[in-house]
């Protein structure tokens, strides 16, 4: 019989997979790019960054003055919704496919850049109408539905963060990172759909925001 590696030669490992030339090739970031960042790590970094919009264009790269504390593009200023969404739109790309869903049911929902660009509006102007603000947070207690990205989008889009707390935790787990987060509002859906039956969420909402104390809004996707 063979001897049974131990621990510590488990946590050795220095094997290499080259992937498939054909992947290699069509690949996105090569050889040459990681060359280029070990040349030139900041200025590399730097160009990378000029591939975003930027609303107030960032003067330092990284300010490495309180290790191990790092601190990258610090005095530049954008929006990531914006970035992810409305900028594709803007170059003309808004009848591109921004998400491809297919739904546990068999439902399928196929959102171009200009839809999603209309929804994450929809969304933000809701927030918008409920008080929340810049530096708010908000809780997103979501099945894997379009309205996931959507209510995360929305909370970038205006600067208010968002606290995404799986669907499977309980409504104790749930109070708990409201209570954490101070969230005023929750984001959620009646339910979802678990091994092709409805599994409801909206209970254990009901349950965390009177465990909680706090919350002031609930907004409800309809899904099942």
């Amino acid at each position: 019989m063979s001897e049974r590696p131990s621990f510590s030669n488990l946590l050795k490992e220095e094997r290499r997979f080259a992937p498939p030339a054909g992947l290699a090739a069509n690949a996105n970031v090569t050889a040459e790019a990681y060359e280029q960042a070990k040349a030139d790590r900041l200025g590399f970094w730097a160009e990378q960054a000029r591939r975003l919009t930027w609303a107030k264009e960032p003067t330092e790269t990284l300010d490495w003055s309180n290790p191990p504390f790092a601190k990258w593009f610090k005095d530049g200023e954008l929006n990531v919704a914006y970035n992810c969404v409305d900028r594709h739109v803007e170059a003309g790309h808004g009848d591109r496919v921004a998400i491809h869903f297919e739904g546990e049911p068999g439902d399928s929902r196929a959102i171009t850049y200009a839809e999603l660009k209309d929804e994450v509006s929809k969304a933000a102007n809701a927030l918008l109408e409920l008080g929340v603000q810049a530096g708010d947070r908000v809780a997103v207690y979501m099945p894997m539905i379009p309205e996931t990205a959507i209510a995360m989008l929305a909370c970038a889009r205006i600067g208010a963060a968002h606290s995404v707390v799986f669907g499977g935790f309980s409504s104790d787990a749930l109070a708990t990172r409201i209570q954490d987060a101070d969230a005023r509002v929750i984001i959620t859906a009646d339910g979802g759909y678990r091994r092709g039956k409805p599994s409801a969420l909206k209970p254990a909402v009901d349950e965390a925001v009177g465990k909680a104390g706090i919350v002031e809004h609930v907004l409800v996707v309809r899904r099942t």
